[in-house]
């Protein structure tokens, strides 16, 4: 065949050179009509090959080619090679095209990218096969089954303008078996020098580096082009886009792509869905081709049900309310609403130019969504099996083209393939097979903008660590094996700033990373030590993890492994501090942040570790160590990691050093990791000493039995001070020759003098079975040192054998397991606790697979009982009736089952192994729990004397040991001073210097002048006026708040025109330089922040239902923070603690207000700031209430109301509503009290601002009655004679209900029952028939068929039925709206006039958890037994 083009061409090709060299003209104004074809058809492995002479760049695309079985006589040329139909297969960029749909993507090399001079041919092979060939290599089958009869096709298309053919030359098939394959190109690759590296061709080097890094295992990936028949897809049903699209919507690319028009003018309308609905395990996967940073929010992605053909497009698929599933940002929407708020890691808003998303629904109906082809989990579970794709161009999201070949992952490893092999720096470690040496670890160059990597990239620092205190970002050069440690070494650390390092790992390759300035600030792929917290994509998933890293010094090591199951784990001073994440992909850098204090940080691993600098930035960092001598591997004696301010301790808790020994003697104490055993010898050497002081080493043996929690000192309680001898309780030390206890000196001249010890000399003590001490010297015992020792604690309690079916007793019945499941984990203690006796268990095991956590609690349940029940212990501790039971579930307490108490103390949701729980029944009859040895308070009153303690191994908890130590507790004497202990001196020194904290800030309490834009302050700063919008109004204390101090606010203005209202709270950073966001929400980094009724911390919500909603609070309410010595945050509402709102609060920490919304002004209330603590701490303000005033009188009467000038009516919305209907009734006014704050609104809002506890005792016997929650009560006139009487005092408080046409009547008579009454007053129309003979008449009652009996009841819920409280519609004449009202009584009844009975109404279930059904209706028939009280309304 020759070697020329046809004669016939595209209408403005010119052939040349004897029609082997074809042009298209106008190559400037016209891109197509370019066609240009073989003379004669192409023979069996003939190959068509041309020569690229020209390319402009004035458009997109390039050269074109591949055959067709039209012949170009007859040929009407189309204006694209795409456009030839009837058997046409061309190449077009890197796709293959059958009559111009695409059958295959992301084939061979792409021909948009060649250059003038490369060559590129097309081979139709004997067998039918397609073959691409580009500068003379095969690129593969490209589609198969071809006619025999064919015409090579070349399109001079966009840039492409000029080819020359080459020849038609028959390859044969020695040759064909011959081309380069993947060995031989590595092969020619690996022995190839330097030079000849340099000389190769552009797309050889590609070429060859992919195939090298393919073969040589550097990449376990197959090449993305097919290599046999096999591999093609020849379907023309490829997935396409629909024709029918949004409004905005423009398909090119044959519907292959699409982009929204207009993008910088509208952001949606962006609707297109697939042409035909999606298969069983097809992958519909997208590129983002381009992007505009003009709007928030970007491409959503997903599935729907709906026809596109009968689909009318709405303006974003979120709108859809039916049969839609979207993933928008990192969430799932179904049908509009979210219902997965954190799908996975990344979030689509944050994807960039050439990222892919797919989605695929697997067979079972699962829904899988793709990011850069890495699988991020299952997004729905249950999908119906006809769903088309869809995808929306919202927000940045411009224009898209679907993809078929899903390689991404590959073709990114092969990206990185192709520049390490373009990298003078790395190649040669690349191809040079026969290195094995193992990479070290090092830091990357790439590294934050106030960072340096020196040392050969072992150490990182930040050259300014006093001027800026983050963009010290930096990462490993290397991504990191499984089980590999990344372990650095503090070697520098600065004073001025808060914070300090930070640590973890990352899937971003440090060369194409954009380094932020702190590493939290990156939200995929990354994984964040930070404090004792640790942190997924910039959120917090772990609150409480391990050792605080803010708290370590120089010489302290951190470190960072993840394991070949997934799981990320941390190292401090390598103790692992156990599972930090799951689920971690393979492929991760380890990441330092050099942050705030941490200044330089050096990698340790077995190499010829560099000494700390001799000249750090901030004093003197020469040590002076002593290590663990006798340790063996079997012995797990440590120091402990809580130690003196100058101690480091390293080597895995076995090495302590003093840091800056030639500056500073003291300050360096270190302890035992746990308390010692019997006869257990602790041994260290002293490796090295200083010449500067005088004194030396003090060895010291302190009870400290740091998990049994019985005794009063442990490292974790301890204040360490400057030396041994300042502590004067439980301490028995040698210093010389002299042996101590307590700080006094009880014996001189003992055997040994540690003054005279030198390098290398060896020092133990040792415990024994009589209560001894011995000192040893060099493994020499120096005899009895001191005597009397208390015994080392035992264990008091065990399990009783009676369990729950799941549990497994271990350890003489010490240790309790849950074998498997979730429930029937209950154990009780195997006797009753004694008064004021403390069981206390430690969690050993931890299963997150499942939800919810341990229960706590005690019960008048004997375990002996338990094996004479037929149905045993119930599954879960909740479901124990059979005796009396009070629990702790959560943060939540029960009875019974029933729930007595929210918001109490720590959450047990929040327990993790080694935590602490304890029970103790106190000799009040009270129920304490106890976390880590702290007394969370009274949960329960009223507990029976014989009580067990019960534990349930619920859900997460699978583990559990006892603690309890077996020694009694000391006298309150002897015991170490506490913010609970009233007298001693040691307490009153502990004040002093609280007390001067305390009127330090009293004397500066103001605002700080750093504050939002919109803030102004005036009033001497103690007021803050927010000027102008609805945010930007974050105002936060001058100085931090004292422990035991209340800092109080009072509203001063609001502002209807907007919603909400403040939020308040404190952050543990200080805000002299802090740039305030819009809200106070925003804040994430040590913030703890009260908003509406519900707690956050760090912008995530932590607790619900807590005090009352702020939105709903009125001028002139007094809002205050405390922080209590135990570190925990209350609120207080107009003087009323509302309880724990969040623990472990830092010291300092300041105040900090949002006036959001409605609010814009508070002030400072000066007058009432005053410390609590001791008895005479507590505030007595507005609305105490002594518990006198509860028994005998109506709390509610005393609870708070607002200022004088304030109309209440003003500040309840529902409350008005209720006042409205009042007035549509024909009441006199006379008959209701003047002074409208005995009006009480028990709406959720205004009783929970109020602080009103749900039921209340009143009368003589006391007897207990719920409140209204839910009515509104308006207050009746009293009578004199009954305020003489004593009748609102004596007198039970019980509710009646009635209908509207019964008010005036019973308002006239003043009470429900007297002579002559008629049945207006009875609210059931037929007779009822009591129980219990309630029906037999009283001596002095009147003969039935003159008396009507009266239904009441301490309860609203019972007696507001509809039976008792029939609803009547009316129209609100503010409003316009319809609404429905009920109306009851509020009574006083006098105790003994009526009788207890069953409820009437037929109800199976409990209607109020405090009152039994069998005694919820009390009927009375007596005269003058009842008064009324208020009238009550409740508005639907």
């Amino acid at each position: 065949m020759a070697a020329e083009f046809h004669l016939r061409t595209g209408k403005l090709v010119a052939l040349l050179n004897g029609n082997r060299t074809a042009k298209r003209n106008k190559p400037t104004e016209e891109f197509n009509h370019g066609l240009a074809m073989s003379r004669e058809p192409l023979g069996d492995g003939q190959l068509f090959q041309v020569r690229i002479d020209r390319k402009v760049n004035s458009w997109s695309g390039s050269i074109e080619i591949g055959v067709t079985a039209l012949d170009p006589s007859t040929l009407d040329f189309p204006s694209s090679a795409t456009g030839l139909k009837g058997g046409s297969w061309i190449i077009s960029g890197c796709s293959v095209l059958r009559d111009g749909r695409s059958v295959l993507e992301e084939y061979g090399q792409d021909l948009d990218q060649l250059s003038e001079g490369d060559k590129v041919g097309i081979q139709r092979t004997a067998g039918g096969e397609l073959h691409l060939w580009v500068n003379g290599r095969d690129c593969g089958v490209a589609a198969s089954g071809l006619p025999p009869r064919v015409w090579g096709v070349v399109d001079l298309y966009g840039k492409c303008t000029q080819v020359t053919v080459l020849g038609c030359d028959t390859i044969s098939r020695r040759e064909e078996t011959r081309r380069p394959t993947a060995t031989a190109a590595t092969t020619t690759t690996t022995t190839s020098t330097d030079e000849g590296f340099v000389g190769m061709e552009l797309s050889d080097v590609v070429n060859n580096a992919i195939l090298s890094a393919y073969s040589g295992s550097l990449l376990n990936v197959s090449l993305g082009s097919p290599l046999d028949g096999s591999c093609s897809v020849t379907s023309n049903d490829a997935l396409l886009f629909h024709e029918k699209c949004g409004t905005l919507i423009k398909l090119s690319n044959n519907n292959k792509t699409a982009e929204r028009r207009r993008p910088l003018d509208e952001f949606n309308n962006g609707v297109v869905m697939t042409n035909r609905p999606l298969r069983d395990n097809e992958m519909f996967e997208i590129r983002i081709d381009k992007l505009v940073d003009k709007w928030s929010g970007s491409i959503e992605i997903g599935i729907t049900v709906h026809n596109p053909n009968n689909l009318d497009y709405p303006a974003t698929m979120t709108n859809l309310r039916s049969g839609t599933i979207m993933m928008s940002g990192c969430g799932i929407l179904t049908n509009g609403k979210g219902t997965r708020r954190e799908y996975c890691e990344f979030s689509l808003d944050e994807l960039q130019e050439g990222d892919h998303i797919g989605l695929m629904r697997k067979s079972n109906g699962a829904l899988h969504f793709y990011i850069n082809g890495i699988d991020q989990g299952v997004a729905a579970t249950q999908t119906l099996p006809t769903v088309y794709g869809v995808v929306d161009l919202y927000g940045m999201a411009v224009k898209v083209t679907i993809v078929h070949n899903h390689n991404h992952s590959d073709r990114l490893r092969r990206n990185n393939a192709i520049m390490r092999a373009l990298s003078p720096d790395v190649g040669r470690r690349v191809f040079d097979s026969g290195d094995t040496e193992v990479e070290r670890l090092l830091f990357h160059p790439n590294c934050g903008q106030k960072a340096a990597i020196v040392c050969d990239g072992r150490t990182a620092l930040r050259p300014h660590a006093t001027d800026d205190f983050n963009h010290g970002v930096v990462l490993s050069n290397r991504s990191l094996r499984s089980n590999e440690i990344f372990q650095v070494r503090i070697d520098k650390m600065v004073d001025k700033w808060a914070g300090s390092i930070e640590i973890g790992v990352t899937t971003h390759n440090p060369a194409y990373l954009q380094l932020p300035s702190t590493m939290t600030n990156l939200r995929s792929g990354t994984w964040m030590m930070t404090g004792n917290g640790v942190m997924h994509n910039g959120t917090t998933i772990l609150d409480e993890y391990g050792h605080n890293l803010d708290r370590l010094k120089a010489g302290d090591t951190v470190g960072v492994m993840r394991k070949d199951d997934g799981s990320l784990h941390f190292f401090v001073n390598n103790v692992d501090q156990g599972l930090a994440a799951s689920n971690v992909p393979s492929s991760v850098y380890a990441v330092v942040d050099l942050y705030g204090q941490a200044a330089q940080a050096t990698i340790i691993d077995d190499i010829d570790l560099p000494p700390l600098p001799d000249e750090p930035l901030d004093g003197n960092n020469q040590i002076s160590p002593c290590s663990l001598f006798s340790l063996t591997p079997s012995n797990d004696l440590r120091f402990h990691h809580l130690h003196g301010n100058n101690a480091v301790i390293t080597n895995g808790g076995r090495t302590a050093f003093r840091q800056n020994c030639r500056s500073e003697f003291n300050d360096a104490i270190v302890m035992s990791s746990r308390a010692l055993r019997e006869g257990e010898m602790f041994e260290i050497l002293i490796q090295k000493m200083v010449d500067r002081w005088s004194g030396s080493i003090e060895a010291v043996n302190i009870e400290t039995p740091p998990y049994l929690g019985v005794t009063a000192i442990r490292p974790e309680d301890l204040e360490f001070p400057s030396t041994m001898t300042d502590i004067d309780y439980d301490t028995w030390m040698l210093s010389g020759t002299a042996i101590m206890q307590d700080g006094n000196t009880m014996r001189n001249n003992y055997g040994c003098d540690l003054d005279s010890l030198t390098t290398g000399s060896r020092i133990g003590m040792m415990r024994s079975s009589n209560g001894d001490l011995h000192y040893y010297i060099n493994g020499v015992d120096q005899g009895v040192a001191c005597s009397g020792l208390p015994p080392v604690p035992g264990i008091a309690h065990r399990f009783h054998s009676n369990c729950g079916k799941n549990v497994a007793l271990q350890n003489d019945g010490c240790r309790a397991v849950r074998i498997h499941g979730f429930s029937h984990g209950v154990v009780l203690s195997m006797k009753e606790l004694r008064s004021d006796e403390l069981f206390e268990v430690k969690i050993d095991e931890i299963n997150e697979q499942w939800s919810g956590s341990l229960h706590i609690g005690l019960t008048t349940l004997q375990p002996l009982d338990v094996s004479c029940s037929s149905s045993g212990l119930p599954s879960s501790l909740l479901e124990l009736r059979s005796k009396v039971s009070w629990l702790v579930s959560g943060s939540e307490i029960r009875r019974n089952g029933m729930l007595q108490k929210q918001n109490y103390g720590f959450s047990m949701e929040r327990l993790t192994v080694g935590n602490r729980v304890g029970v103790k029944r106190a000799s009040d009859d009270t129920m304490h729990i106890f976390i880590d040895g702290e007394d969370m308070g009274v949960a329960a009153a009223g507990i029976a004397k014989n009580v067990f303690a019960v534990v349930d191994l619920y859900g997460k908890v699978a583990s559990v040991s006892i603690v309890s130590s077996s020694v009694l507790e000391e006298a309150e004497s002897t015991k170490p001073p506490s913010m609970s202990s009233d007298s001693g001196s040691e307490e009153e020194e502990e004040l002093s210097p609280c007390e001067n904290e305390t009127s330090v800030f009293m004397a500066t309490v103001e605002f700080m002048e750093n504050h939002g834009r919109n803030i102004l302050l005036s009033n001497i700063g103690h007021t803050a006026t927010r000027v102008a919008s609805y945010n930007q109004g974050v105002v936060a204390s001058a100085q931090p708040l004292p422990r035991q101090l209340l800092f109080q606010i009072q509203i001063d203005r609001l502002n209807p025109q907007w919603t909400s209202s403040l939020s308040l709270g404190v952050i543990g950073n200080s805000p002299e330089r802090f740039n305030f966001p819009g809200t106070a929400s925003s804040i994430k980094r040590s913030a703890w922040l009260i908003q509406r009724d519900s707690v956050f911390h760090n912008s995530l919500k932590i607790c619900d239902n807590y005090g009352p909603n702020l939105d709903t609070c009125p001028e002139g309410t007094i809002l205050g923070l405390l922080v209590d010595n135990a570190h925990s945050l209350h609120l207080f509402v107009n003087g009323m603690d509302q309880g724990v709102a969040a623990q472990d609060i830092p010291n300092p920490c300041f105040v900090v207000i949002d006036l959001y919304g409605q609010c814009e002004q508070v002030t400072i209330v000066t007058n009432d700031a005053m410390a609590i603590g001791g008895d005479s701490g507590h505030l007595r303000c507005q609305g105490d209430v002594e518990k006198a005033d509860v028994v005998d009188g109506i709390k509610e009467n005393l609870c708070w109301t607002p200022p004088p000038e304030v109309n209440p009516m003003k500040t309840c919305e529902y409350q008005a509503l209720c006042a409205r209907f009042k007035e549509l009734l024909p009441l006199p006014d006379g008959y209701f009290d003047e002074e409208l704050k005995c009006n009480l609104c028990y709406c959720e809002s205004c009783h929970k601002l109020r602080g009103d506890e749900a039921y209340y005792k009143r009368g003589d016997p006391p007897k207990d009655y719920a409140l209204p929650f839910g009515w509104c009560r308006f207050a009746l006139r009293l009578n004199p004679r009954c305020e003489v009487a004593n009748v609102y005092k004596k007198w039970h408080t019980a509710y009646h209900g009635t209908c509207v046409g019964s008010l005036r009547r019973t308002l006239d008579h003043g009470e429900l029952v007297s002579a002559g009454s008629s049945s207006i007053f009875c609210t059931n129309e037929a007779k009822v028939e009591l129980q219990n003979g309630y029906n037999d008449p009283e001596e002095n009652s009147i003969q039935e068929k003159d008396v009507v009996k009266v239904s009441l009841s301490p309860t609203m819920r019972y007696i507001g039925l509809d039976r008792f409280c029939p609803k009547i519609r009316f129209k609100d004449l503010k409003s316009q709206r319809h609404h429905h009202a009920q109306v009851a009584f509020q009574v006083c009844v006098r105790p003994g006039s009526y009788k207890v009975g069953p409820q009437s109404v037929g109800a199976s279930e409990s209607i109020d958890p405090r009152f039994s059904n069998n005694e919820i209706e009390w009927i009375t028939k007596e005269r003058a037994s009842t008064v009324l009280y208020g009238l009550l309304i409740r508005v639907e």
